[in-house]
C-alpha cells in the first residue's frame, strides 16, 4: 500500500513531478510511493488503481506548475472544469476522505485563488504548500522528504536518509575515540625515569623509579639517612617543593673499646 501519492496534470511541469516521485521512491522505497506512470503494472485497469491508491494513500502531493489550471482538454475547456478530470478526480476523493494533501508549487507558480477553482477542490486553496524550483532542486527535495517523515511516522521509520546519518554519526564517533585513544597513549609511551613536569597531553609532577624519600608537594621534607664516614649533605628540591629540603647525618657511634 503506498503512503504518498504524487498527482500531477499533463502538460503542466510533469518533470518535477517525476524528479519529486523518483527522490521519494530512492528514500522510503518504491512501494511507498505511487506515480500512475511506474506504479500501475501493465494490463491493470487504470481508473480502479488510481482510485484505490487515492483512497488508501496517507497523504497526496498535489504538484502544480504556472499552467495547472489553464492546461485545456480535447474540447478545448479548461480541462480542471471537466468533471471526469483525473487530477481533479484525485484531488477531490483525498480531500473527501480527510487524507493529508500538499499543494507543490514549481517554479514561479503561485497559490490558485479559491475562485479559480470547481466547487469540490475550493479546499485545495487552504492547504499550506510547499514550494520546488529547479534551481534548487535538491535543497527543495530534501526539504519535502523531512516534511513527509514527520507527517507520516511510518515513512520515517523507513527514512533511508535518516538511517545514513545516524551511521555516519556513529562512525565519525567512534574514529573520534580511536583517535583520542591512539593518542594518549603514543605520548606516553616514550616516558622514562626522572622527577619533573610532563608536557604535551599529561600534566603535572610525575615520579619513576625514586631512588630515596620524595616530597612531591607543598611545605618541608625532612630526611635522615644513617652513613658511615665523613658525610657531607646533599640539598635539593623534588617537583614543585616550595620548603627548604633538610638532611641530618649522624656518624656511627663508636663501640667502647674501639680503638679507631
Amino acid at each position: 500500500m503506498p503512503d504518498v501519492f504524487v498527482n500531477y496534470r499533463t502538460g503542466d511541469e510533469e518533470s518535477a513531478a517525476t524528479m519529486i516521485a523518483r527522490e521519494l521512491s530512492r528514500r522510503f522505497g518504491p512501494e511507498r510511493i505511487f506515480f500512475a506512470s511506474n506504479s500501475i503494472e501493465a494490463g491493470r485497469r487504470f481508473p480502479v488503481e488510481l482510485v484505490r491508491a487515492v483512497e488508501e494513500c496517507e497523504a497526496l502531493l498535489a504538484v502544480i506548475g504556472p499552467r495547472w489550471a489553464e492546461v485545456r482538454g480535447v474540447d478545448g475547456r479548461p480541462a480542471l472544469e471537466a468533471e471526469q478530470d483525473w487530477t481533479r478526480r484525485e484531488i477531490h476523493t483525498a480531500l473527501d476522505r480527510g487524507i493529508l494533501v500538499i499543494p507543490v508549487l514549481v517554479g514561479k507558480a503561485t497559490r490558485i485563488a479559491p475562485a479559480a477553482l470547481p466547487d469540490d477542490l475550493r479546499e485545495l486553496a487552504d492547504c499550506q504548500y510547499r514550494r520546488f524550483d529547479h534551481r534548487n532542486a535538491e535543497s527543495d527535495l530534501t526539504a519535502l522528504g523531512d516534511t513527509l517523515a514527520r507527517l507520516l511516522p511510518e515513512l520515517g521509520t523507513v527514512d533511508r536518509d535518516a538511517r545514513a546519518a545516524r551511521e555516519r554519526a556513529k562512525a565519525k564517533s567512534r574514529k573520534k575515540s580511536a583517535q583520542g585513544v591512539g593518542h594518549t597513549r603514543m605520548r606516553t609511551r616514550d616516558v622514562r625515569g626522572g622527577i619533573g613536569n610532563l608536557n604535551g597531553d599529561l600534566s603535572g609532577t610525575f615520579v619513576n623509579e625514586p631512588q630515596g624519600p620524595v616530597n612531591t608537594g607543598q611545605g618541608h621534607q625532612y630526611n635522615a639517612p644513617h652513613f658511615e664516614g665523613d658525610n657531607t649533605g646533599v640539598q635539593f628540591t623534588a617537583g614543585d617543593n616550595s620548603g627548604t629540603v633538610h638532611q641530618r647525618f649522624e656518624r656511627e657511634r663508636r663501640r667502647s673499646g674501639d680503638g679507631r
